[in-house]
């Protein structure tokens, strides 16, 4: 029986139930805290406070039938595992977390003055023996390429997080622009550098409204990261809603992996005007999304397959190059 490694250790992949594939526990900096927590006056962060938050937001993810986290958090967004440790001791649930590097443009010079060798055995032992001294380890690899492209530093990590993919076979979830569709260039990259496409998603496709551009990355074996559900800074739920919904009905439910890209806590957003109006919820998509679904004429099979079906097979290690599945016959483009 294929096993996935969680925080609290292997469980059995077809155990994982309902999963949100992607959510960020803490966002977090250090160096930031550090040095900017009181620019608006009192700080920002207060551990206790903080965990208490984040233990009773999972628990209440957890009541309403929520089984599995996956957790992108990686350095670059502030991964710390221990604090990750400390919030599964008190829910039951499943957290799984990654190894990699969250960077648009530039290497940190901790990195970025070792050879790609030593960078990617720095993931493959995060995956194999664990983060740091924790015990905990890493199930899938995380990188990025923004609207900026594979220029500076990225090709360095894309290249290192495929080597380690290629030793350990686990998935990889790369953050994407979807304005600017570097989906089509981080899908194409990786796998010339021997990534399997089925075992890689697109996170953040789901802010484009463009069925070309989301069929094409699909057609390929990507799985489509619908994963920002709730955020319309980055694309009205309603739209997001319409775009899912024609996928599904072209038949791409088997290339849809749904979450909220919700954090219990995200630095970035604090006393930024921008991101004022946002109020992160891990039951965005039970509450909303599902009902709305349902509404447009998504079957619970359908359904049962984003969100229990598809994460099992991300993680299972299944697929190959006959995976693929074939083109749809596609509607109109909208």
């Amino acid at each position: 029986m294929a096993t996935v490694e969680t925080v609290r250790g292997p469980v059995e992949v077809d155990s994982l139930g309902t999963t949100l594939m992607h959510e960020h526990i803490f966002i977090l900096q250090p160096e930031l805290l550090q040095n900017y927590a009181h620019a608006w006056g009192e700080s920002y962060w207060d551990e206790e406070e903080r965990v208490a938050d984040a233990i009773a937001k999972l628990q209440r993810a957890r009541d309403a039938g929520i089984e599995t986290i996956v957790d992108p958090t990686v350095p670059g967004l502030g991964r710390y595992i221990p604090r990750i440790q400390r919030l599964n001791e008190a829910v039951d649930i499943n957290l799984i977390v990654a190894t990699g590097v969250y960077a648009f443009l530039e290497l940190p010079n901790f990195l970025a003055t070792r050879s790609d060798d030593v960078i990617t055995q720095l993931f493959v032992r995060e995956i194999r023996e664990g983060i740091d001294d924790t015990g905990v380890k890493a199930a899938f690899l995380k990188c990025a390429v923004e609207s900026h492209g594979i220029v500076g530093d990225v090709p360095r990590i894309l290249s290192c997080v495929a080597a380690a993919h290629v030793e350990t076979g686990v998935p990889v979830m790369v953050h994407t622009n979807a304005p600017a569709q570097t989906g089509r260039i981080a899908l194409d990259f990786l796998v010339e550098h021997g990534v399997d496409p089925v075992k890689i998603v697109i996170a953040h496709a789901g802010d484009s409204n463009d069925l070309d551009y989301l069929r094409a990355l699909a057609d390929k074996g990507a799985w489509l990261g619908q994963d920002r559900y709730g955020i319309e800074h980055f694309n009205p739920s309603a739209d997001r809603l319409a775009t899912t919904t024609a996928l599904i009905r072209e038949g791409y439910a088997d290339r849809i992996q749904l979450g909220h890209d919700s954090a219990c806590f995200y630095d970035f957003m604090q006393h930024n005007p921008p991101f004022a109006d946002e109020k992160p919820d891990l039951l965005r998509i039970h509450d909303e999304f599902l009902p709305a679904l349902r509404d447009s004429g998504v079957s619970e099979e359908q359904i049962e397959q984003m969100l229990v079906g598809n994460p099992r097979v991300f993680f299972s290690g299944r697929g190959g190059p006959e995976a693929p599945p074939p083109p749809r016959e596609h509607a109109e483009s909208r």
